[in-house]
């Protein structure tokens, strides 16, 4: 890599971590916009990226629920070497979450300005039939902006409570690290199995907004 490009990827870097630490989102935008990247650009990365995490969050919560459900089934030996992996899995399986609920405030926050700036140059427009137009595209954005967010927070709210419930699991394990402990938890593997496959459901509705969504913006050109 040359020294411009190196100089380029280090700004781009740095402009992407301005905006995670709340920096001025105005420049940030003015700053992409020098590399071609409108608020649709933005946009449109951040809901394909948020779907790759979507997909990642459901590979990891049923790997979190696979080594749960064999700790259960545990009739002795290597005690401690399986609470050990099935603690790394939820740690992984929090993180996810983590970053997914983080990805969800970027999403709606530059779908805020991206909406706000639309309905501006709307405003400035003289041509009747165009502006109608154009309000159309950006209402039917909004929706489709909205019913993915939806989707998104829903997916959200399910995912608490089976991670607090693998947390809570994890926690007990480490304080009675013993074969009656994993005894008593064969009765709560079936409640969490459940509330997963409604989680994993949840997921696969959420990727679907994010097409759905994605297609939206690159065919109504709201910039």
């Amino acid at each position: 890599m040359n020294s411009a490009a190196m100089a380029r990827c280090a700004t781009i870097c740095a402009l992407f971590s301005l905006l995670l630490s709340g920096g001025c989102t105005r420049t940030y935008y003015k700053a992409m916009a020098t590399f071609g990247k409108e608020k649709r650009d933005i946009l449109v990365s951040r809901v394909k990226d948020s779907k790759k995490e979507q997909q990642q969050a459901k590979e990891q919560i049923k790997t979190t629920m696979e080594s749960f459900q064999a700790l259960t089934g545990f009739q002795g030996g290597q005690l401690e070497k399986n609470y050990k992996k099935l603690n790394g899995e939820y740690e992984k399986a929090a993180d996810t979450a983590k970053k997914l609920h983080d990805r969800i405030e970027s999403i709606d926050q530059v779908s805020s300005d991206l909406f706000k700036e639309w309905q501006k140059e709307i405003d400035g427009m003289d041509n009747r039939k165009l502006k109608q137009q154009s309000a159309d595209m950006l209402r039917q954005s909004r929706l489709q902006e909205a019913g993915y967010i939806k989707s998104m927070r829903q997916t959200e709210a399910r995912m608490t409570p089976v991670i607090s419930a693998f947390h809570d699991q994890v926690v007990f394990l480490k304080h009675n690290l013993n074969a009656r402990a994993i005894g008593s938890l064969k009765g709560t593997s079936a409640k969490i199995s459940t509330d997963v496959d409604v989680l994993l459901t949840s997921l696969d509705g959420s990727m679907s907004q994010a097409d759905a969504l994605i297609q939206s913006l690159n065919t109504s050109g709201g910039e």
